[in-house]
């Protein structure tokens, strides 16, 4: 096999720098060093001069990265020497590689592939033991639940049923017997009221446990009246007579003139406010209380004899 001459200037041997000798071990080593010495002398010039080196500028000179090795020598090889290991043909040493960015999607595929082989570190809370005292919470919530749907519905189907309707109060008649002004400014009056309470319900009774008519003149309260308790029967009526004694109720001059004028003309003007507590009867198995509110504007003709004119009630809860 032949040996390749070395072409690099820079691993070529001068003849002032000191040959470095290292111990050999076998003949055959120092037989294949004395003939590559012996090849790579450079022959002399004519006229004894050294053989010229051509110069490379450093700064157009790249060197190429050393080669490691693979081969484990018990020797050392000194440079521009080549060892019997290496008498085969020699590769050529291949090119730096040229470093490319990574482009971002494959950045973040990386990133991304090793995040998925890593443990989660966040992991849900340890489940827990319902406590009985939840339990019984839930419980009684689902029961009231249950309690308000079935209550509303048996409402609405009693109302369906019954169609219950607010009682009624009017005034059938009214008689305004007397009406002085002692010492010009306190008044004195007598009146008398026929109140009609209707029930206008066919299927359901209605009771009045509380029953009171307060009588008002211009707004300023003169006289009350409370009225018996009574009960009303399925599409029935019921009239009870009040009877109002007005008596030393102080009048504003203002209010005295007023009622002057009204009775010389012969319409007095009154109002009439009702407070009643009533229960109504659904059958023979249910029953609700609640207030009912009244009001009424009347007119009357002048004393003595003093009758009913016109009117108008109205009756809420």
């Amino acid at each position: 096999m032949f040996r390749q001459e070395e072409t690099n200037p820079h691993f070529l041997p001068r003849q002032n720098d000191p040959v470095l000798e290292f111990p050999s071990h076998s003949r055959h080593q120092q037989r294949d060093r004395r003939s590559t010495r012996t090849r790579e002398k450079p022959p002399h010039a004519p006229g004894g001069d050294r053989p010229t080196q051509q110069a490379v500028p450093p700064s157009h000179h790249v060197e190429a990265p050393p080669q490691r090795s693979h081969h484990n020598t018990s020797s050392t090889t000194p440079a521009g020497l080549m060892s019997p290991a290496h008498h085969s043909t020699p590769q050529e040493t291949p090119p730096p590689p040229h470093h490319t960015a990574a482009t971002p999607q494959s950045h973040y595929t990386t990133q991304t592939s090793r995040r998925s082989h890593r443990p989660s570190l966040l992991r849900g809370p340890p489940s827990q033991k319902t406590k009985p005292l939840a339990w019984v919470i839930a419980a009684f919530c689902a029961l009231f639940w249950v309690i308000v749907i079935v209550g509303g519905l048996v409402i609405l189907i009693v109302y369906l049923l019954f169609r219950p309707k607010n009682p009624k109060f009017d005034i059938s008649a009214a008689t305004f017997n007397a009406a002085y002004l002692d010492m010009g400014y306190l008044l004195n009056a007598d009146i008398t009221l026929l109140a009609n309470f209707s029930n206008p319900n066919t299927k359901v009774n209605v009771d009045f446990s509380y029953a009171i008519l307060d009588l008002y003149y211009e707004k300023n309260f003169i006289a009350t009246r409370y009225v018996e308790p009574f009960a009303l029967m399925r599409s029935e009526t019921e009239f009870a007579n009040v009877h109002f004694m007005v008596s030393q109720v102080r009048l504003s001059m203002g209010h005295r003139m007023e009622l002057k004028k009204q009775m010389d003309s012969g319409r007095v003007n009154f109002q009439v406010e009702g407070l009643f507590r009533t229960r109504s009867k659904l059958g023979g198995f249910l029953q609700y209380s609640y207030w009912l509110y009244a009001h009424c504007q009347i007119t009357v003709t002048g004393p003595p004899t003093g009758i009913l004119l016109d009117k108008k009630c109205i009756t809420k809860r």
